[in-house]
């Protein structure tokens, strides 16, 4: 394989040994026009593709972070570093055990030097690692992290006719990741058969629509309410929020109004109101289009004050699953139409939970201990906001499954990111293609 062509086109007995020992004999090649002598890869880069990825970090700040937290103390080889390296590379690669992760660097050992890996960590020292290492340390390199990217996750969509919302609205919701345990992290239900409680840790999110990854996170355990992660004073005036019916707090919405800081979730069936106007617009055929309520809802405060709150109700249809919505909203002057495609954005982040979840191993933990388990998951964190990175800067469009299936492929090869993923098929359609041997000689060397 490693010889050029012009020699091969001299000796033919060379080019009939070599298909002969190869899985292609030459008649085959030469029917289906194939080039048994191609040499490397067009996508050939002389760094792993896993090289490439962590270059997006910067090891100088990262170790900088680490010893500000303590991190590095009575460390001698496993810094943090090297153990943010190894633990992307588990996520990524979807381990489920500490022995997997163990055998494939094994595997990958003379690979290590282009990730800046010196020596080979044991099982027990990654185990320690994660045990002892303070989370809050991998917690500041996501923020750092999103910090310096954010502007590049920005997508376009703020140019068409949502950009007067657009980039203002934050949506806010929560995941729960089953454990293994009850007593780490508290849970919620029991088991329908055993009737065990199974532990869970709630992730409480936010991020912005045009974004697409969180913003900031909180870790709680798995009984704790939603509400507990709206915070007014975290929010501007002008800003927009869009959360399912379990955020409803009374205090808190009427603190956001004060703020002038719109916000849109649905309507609980349960709330008692008292309608100060009511509106019905209708089709031309006299059915129901849209239906708008001015209402005031009351609370007595544990001070004995009365807290009164204004808002509108916004019904609509849904024509899909035939049935009526109920949004509620403190904008009393916004188009129906636009207070409903606002609440349809908050379906942004039930997509990001699928995606994290379905290509992260989130059901498996590399440790038992509260900080490991937080570890994983910001690790889990920084793999997704990395891999979204990259994906923005590819001409060629992928789904973010394609594209997370495809690097746990290749994570190792030797292989150009940008021109592997913008062309994939590229090397098979010059193996077709007779025509250019020129150029498969320059791609010999």
């Amino acid at each position: 394989y490693c010889c050029p062509i012009k020699i091969l086109q001299k000796n033919k007995n060379m080019a009939d040994f070599i298909c002969e020992v190869s899985p292609f004999s030459l008649d085959f090649c030469r029917q289906n026009k194939i080039n048994p002598t191609m040499g490397k890869s067009i996508h050939f880069s002389g760094q792993p593709l896993y090289s490439q990825v962590i270059k997006l970090l910067d090891k100088s700040k990262i170790l900088q972070t680490s010893r500000k937290h303590g991190g590095e103390h009575y460390v001698k080889r496993f810094d943090v570093w090297t153990h943010l390296v190894v633990m992307l590379y588990a996520v990524i690669m979807r381990f489920d055990s500490l022995r997997e992760i163990m055998a494939s660097l094994q595997a990958e050992a003379r690979k290590l030097c282009h990730l800046g890996i010196t020596t080979m960590p044991s099982r027990s020292t990654l185990s320690d690692a994660n045990k002892r290492r303070p989370e809050i340390i991998f917690e500041s390199i996501y923020r750092d992290l999103y910090t310096t990217y954010r502007n590049v996750l920005s997508s376009d969509s703020r140019k068409n006719r949502e950009s007067v919302w657009m980039k203002r609205l934050q949506i806010i919701d929560s995941t729960t990741i089953t454990l293994f345990s009850n007593l780490l992290f508290k849970g919620v239900g029991r088991h329908p058969k055993t009737g065990k409680k199974k532990g869970g840790i709630k992730v409480h999110t936010v991020i912005h629509a045009n974004e697409g990854v969180p913003s900031e996170i909180k870790f709680t355990s798995a009984a704790t309410n939603d509400s507990f992660m709206l915070r007014p004073s975290t929010l501007s005036k002008g800003d927009i929020v869009a959360m399912d019916r379990a955020y409803i707090d009374y205090e808190k919405l009427e603190a956001l109004t004060q703020r002038e800081v719109l916000y849109v979730t649905k309507m609980k069936k349960n709330l008692k109101y008292k309608i100060m106007g009511d509106c019905m617009y209708q089709t031309a055929e006299g059915l129901m289009e849209v239906h708008i309520q001015n209402v005031t809802f009351s609370k007595t405060l544990k001070d004995g004050t009365i807290l009164i709150h204004h808002a509108r109700i916004i019904t609509c249809v849904d024509i899909k699953k035939h049935k009526l919505v109920s949004l509620l909203t403190n904008d009393m002057e916004s188009d129906p139409n636009e207070i409903m495609e606002i609440y349809r954005k908050r379906w942004e982040i039930e997509l990001l939970f699928k995606q994290i979840k379905q290509n992260f191993p989130l059901k498996y933990f590399y440790g038992e201990s509260a900080n490991a388990i937080k570890i994983q998951i910001w690790v889990t964190l920084i793999a997704n906001l990395l891999l979204m990175v990259m994906k923005k800067g590819l001409t060629r469009s992928w789904s973010f499954s394609g594209l997370a299936t495809m690097m746990r492929i290749t994570l190792m090869y030797y292989v150009d990111f940008y021109s592997l993923f913008n062309h994939p098929e590229k090397d098979w359609e010059m193996l077709l293609n007779p025509e250019q041997e020129d150029d498969y000689q320059l791609f010999l060397f």
